[in-house]
């Protein structure tokens, strides 16, 4: 999810479910030891629960990266040792570190060393076209003796050659039944599921086996469907508003124009760079197309969000 979960993405998120714990993209160790520090890792407070996801291979480097992360204030700090691209690749870290576990064992001891939140992982099911269910497990096990009691796992493997990152989210096979069996094999552990689920069904369906769910792109174009997930899984009355009144579509969007007008004070953030996060907000309403043109129109980024919110309203009216 690299340049789509930033915060701007996660505070409209929380708007829609006060309850699921939010993601940040990949942060690689390089850019916290070299670079700029709070441009990584600035995050907004109504986050909460969030988790900062490092890239990194040098158990010193995760370190520090880590103690970073919750000198910062996040809730958890997770390894990713899922990403296929061969940018990732050239650092020697994601997804290639599966083929070395004991690695990674010594990265996740590094950081639980210092730091007092979780540290967790997200991983494949394995890499290339080894479909060996030995091989994730060993993985499993090794890592969880130094510490990792959460492991997130991405219900495919992993081509680390001949795929692009959007091919590996679609051509190797969902293989659900091999992280049920890490489930059965490992029931001390937390063990989440991510890759392919769509619908409401599906999740419920997995948790009746596993402990968690991971949302990806299917929350980010499809964002309203957030909006069921605090009385569907986490048995709360209402969603988004901090009184438990559940919010309306139009009242996200103020939501989040009052954001962007703070943000351009703060910050000088202009609102496309937030806006774009919402896109998909009324997908499969009468009008979403107009809508969305709209807030996509850099033309109007003159002018205040509330405005282009009105102007974006108008054209729905017109498309009716």
């Amino acid at each position: 999810m690299m340049d789509w979960t930033d915060r701007h993405c996660r505070y409209f998120h929380r708007l829609l479910s006060r309850h699921a714990l939010l993601y940040t993209e990949m942060v690689t160790t390089g850019a916290l030891i070299h670079g700029d520090v709070p441009r990584h890792l600035r995050f907004n407070a109504e986050e909460h629960p969030v988790a900062l996801q490092l890239g990194g291979s040098e158990p010193a480097d995760l370190a520090h990266s880590a103690r970073l992360g919750q000198q910062w204030g996040y809730d958890e700090i997770n390894l990713n040792c899922g990403c296929p691209s061969e940018r990732v690749q050239r650092g020697a870290f994601g997804a290639c570190l599966m083929a070395e576990p004991a690695l990674v064992a010594d990265c996740v001891k590094a950081m639980v060393d210092v730091v007092d939140v979780p540290v967790t992982v997200k991983h494949r099911i394995g890499i290339d076209k080894t479909e060996s269910y030995e091989f994730v497990r060993d993985f499993v096990g090794t890592v969880a003796e130094a510490g990792c009691k959460v492991f997130i796992v991405h219900a495919r493997n992993a081509w680390l050659q001949g795929l692009s990152p959007k091919e590996n989210r679609e051509v190797p096979p969902l293989r659900y039944a091999l992280v049920h069996r890490l489930k059965a094999e490992f029931p001390h552990l937390t063990i989440a599921i991510n890759g392919g689920i769509t619908t409401s069904e599906q999740v419920a369906q997995q948790l009746q086996l596993l402990d968690g769910v991971m949302i990806g792109r299917e929350a980010y174009h499809n964002p309203w469907w957030l909006a069921s997930w605090d009385a569907a899984f986490f048995g709360a009355d209402g969603v988004g508003g901090p009184d438990g009144v559940a919010l309306t579509r139009e009242q996200v969007e103020a939501q989040m124009c009052d954001y962007m007008a703070r943000e351009a004070a703060a910050h000088g953030t202009p609102w496309s760079s937030i806006a774009r996060h919402m896109l998909g907000l009324r997908n499969g309403l009468p009008g979403a197309r107009r809508w969305r043109q709209v807030w996509s129109d850099h033309k109007l980024k003159s002018l205040p969000p509330h405005e282009v919110m009105a102007l974006a309203h108008g054209a729905v009216r017109e498309a009716a």
